[in-house]
């Protein structure tokens, strides 16, 4: 039973007894600095119950719970706030508990829990991975891992976008001027080597274009006749109709593809556990479509293509169907929402993309919702802003868009630059340097494009975010390697902590509050979606136990009892980090 709950039944009783009102429901929050007390009970909503005066009222309750609740120890009333102070004993078994339980913070998965899919990343496989996929799949895999943390069975997926005229275009572009070279025979990574084929495409249609705009074609018209755009719809058609030879190129060039993809999701620390592909997708949901026709839930337009309405919704008319009876993007998102449904029989789903596909969620939801499919109120789309790099920032490989690979890669000379400068690793030899180097950079890109709210927009700046100061990843980890070094000096067993009357300093007291809301803070990060939660909180923690480092010895305390104490709070407030940081994505220093 948490704090909160224990005191809501004593004021529950008291205002019965006293004042002959039910009410059940009470405001608390952790008491301002400035004031005296750990816990602030906010009176003013009870005086739409009892018609009194808010100090009056808050003195009557702080003297009936100062009496009945062992967990306070005295009040004060400052307007209609009623501070409490909150007893040693509560303070001792606080710790205690938190010492005793391993998984503290994090709820056990069972066979019961509730089962969530997350998707993320889902690119598309004629180019490699870029900044907006950095965030993408940063955010969802930090979702999944604190939903896991939640208590919750997880299955991490992405849908690849393996089919189309965009796929199509690299393979004419690489069978024109690829002279057969191979990620193999160029040591150029897969997804890089196909993304040059799609720019080398698009070089030679403008250039066709041009040529047949200078022979009086409209520039509609060469756009349609450039004969290297023609040989990439004919190209489709072929896949389409199942050409041996074109599928095999297809196999080939995807798979130069999902090794590269596979080399920076490992960089960036993210996987999955089920990967749908468009290729066996895209026939989905026609079925649905055509059931939705006969209940009413779609309507046919005199040339065949199916729509629904929404304009009831506030939304409007939306195809599901073209004319000819191919799907849409809507279409195969209907049936791959059902068909994941199908395969893990999952409770909520979660699809973490840009903001500039908002309306298209919206839309997709309420299908699922019409056609009669009850989990369809458990969806949620995470819609996430753009990020920024400020201009000369980044280098690019095909000049218009960051890559990420070039970012990782940046990041980590950003770290090593930096921590070279400051002198921070000393006595390294140069694989732990660049063990380190790797940690500083990713923690640093992670956490700064992590504390921000999913749906704001970011701008990045790679050396900012690697700053030993303020609120960045690497602060963060500086101050768990300092812990680190401080336990591996006291060399304490955690297990022989033992607390009998007690005087705990304000500082420890904070540092205790603090790490009390762990728990909570991860249940509300689940329940919003939000690692900002989770990056804000640690950094708070962080902020406090170094002002609790700076204040009170712990090594050199006067009492073997304050020393063991102190070391043991140490001990907490680095796991705390670390499980942060897990759940965010982010690997933790044992020194630096």
């Amino acid at each position: 039973m948490t704090l909160e709950t224990k005191l809501s039944k004593h004021i529950t009783k008291f205002l019965q007894e006293t004042h002959q009102v039910d009410a059940d429901s009470f405001e608390f929050q952790l008491t301002r600095k400035e004031f005296e007390g750990d816990i602030t009970l906010v009176v003013f909503p009870l005086l739409k119950h009892i018609k009194t005066n808010p100090v009056q009222l808050g003195e009557q309750i702080g003297e009936y719970l100062s009496k009945s609740a062992d967990e306070v120890s005295k009040f004060n009333v400052v307007k209609g706030f009623l501070n409490l102070s909150l007893a040693e004993s509560y303070f001792s078994g606080l710790i205690q508990t938190m010492s005793r339980d391993k998984d503290f913070g994090f709820k056990k998965v069972s066979p019961e829990s509730q089962k969530v899919m997350v998707e993320y990343s889902s690119p598309n496989t004629n180019k490699p991975l870029h900044l907006g996929h950095v965030r993408n799949n940063l955010l969802g895999f930090s979702v999944a891992e604190i939903q896991k943390a939640a208590g919750k069975q997880v299955y991490k997926t992405q849908i690849i976008n393996d089919r189309g005229i965009h796929i199509c275009k690299s393979m004419v572009a690489w069978q024109k001027f690829g002279d057969g070279e191979t990620p193999k025979t160029t040591g150029v990574k897969g997804d890089h080597l196909v993304g040059k084929y799609y720019v080398e495409f698009d070089k030679a249609y403008k250039a066709e274009i041009k040529e047949l705009t200078q022979k009086d074609k409209t520039e509609e018209e060469a756009k349609k006749e450039a004969p290297i755009f023609v040989e990439a719809q004919n190209m489709l058609k072929k896949w389409e109709a199942g050409d041996a030879e074109v599928v095999e190129l297809w196999k080939t060039m995807n798979q130069w593809v999902y090794d590269g993809f596979d080399i920076t999701y490992d960089n960036l620390g993210v996987d999955f556990d089920k990967n749908y592909y468009e290729s066996e997708t895209y026939l989905l949901g026609k079925d649905h479509i055509k059931a939705g026709l006969e209940s009413g839930v779609f309507f046919k337009k005199e040339d065949g293509s199916v729509w629904i309405d929404l304009s009831k919704e506030g939304l409007d008319e939306k195809i599901v169907l073209r004319s000819d009876g191919t799907a849409v993007y809507m279409t195969q998102d209907i049936g791959t929402a059902i068909q994941r449904v199908a395969d893990y029989d999952i409770d909520e789903m979660v699809f973490t993309v840009g903001n500039e596909q908002d309306y298209h969620f919206k839309v997709l939801f309420l299908i699922l919702k019409k056609l009669g499919f009850e989990w369809a109120d458990h969806l949620f789309h995470l819609s996430y802003g753009m990020v920024d790099l400020p201009s000369g920032k980044m280098k690019s490989r095909e000049g218009n868009v960051v890559d990420a690979d070039d970012l990782i890669e940046e990041m980590i000379s950003t770290a090593k630059t930096i921590s070279q400068e400051l002198g921070k690793l000393e006595g390294y030899d140069e694989e732990e340097r660049n063990e380190l180097y790797t940690m500083i950079g990713l923690g640093a890109l992670k956490y700064y494009i992590l504390k921000v709210d999913p749906k704001k927009r970011i701008l990045f700046d790679p050396e900012e975010s690697v700053d030993f100061q303020g609120n960045t990843g690497p602060f963060i980890q500086y101050t768990y390697a300092r812990i680190q070094s401080i336990l591996r000096k006291a060399e304490q067993d955690s297990a022989s902590l033992v607390l009998s009357n007690y005087q705990f300093d304000v500082k420890e007291k904070a540092l205790i509050k603090i790490l009390n809301q762990f728990p909570d803070i991860i249940q509300q990060a689940a329940e919003q979606y939000s690692p900002a939660l989770v990056a804000n909180f640690v950094y708070d923690l962080v902020k406090e136990f170094n002002s609790f480092y700076q204040n009170v010895s712990i090594l050199g305390a006067d009492e073997p009892q304050q020393i063991e104490f102190r070391v043991e709070l140490a001990r907490l407030v680095g796991e705390v980090i670390k499980k942060s940081f897990k759940v965010l994505g982010i690997s933790v220093p044992q020194r630096m």
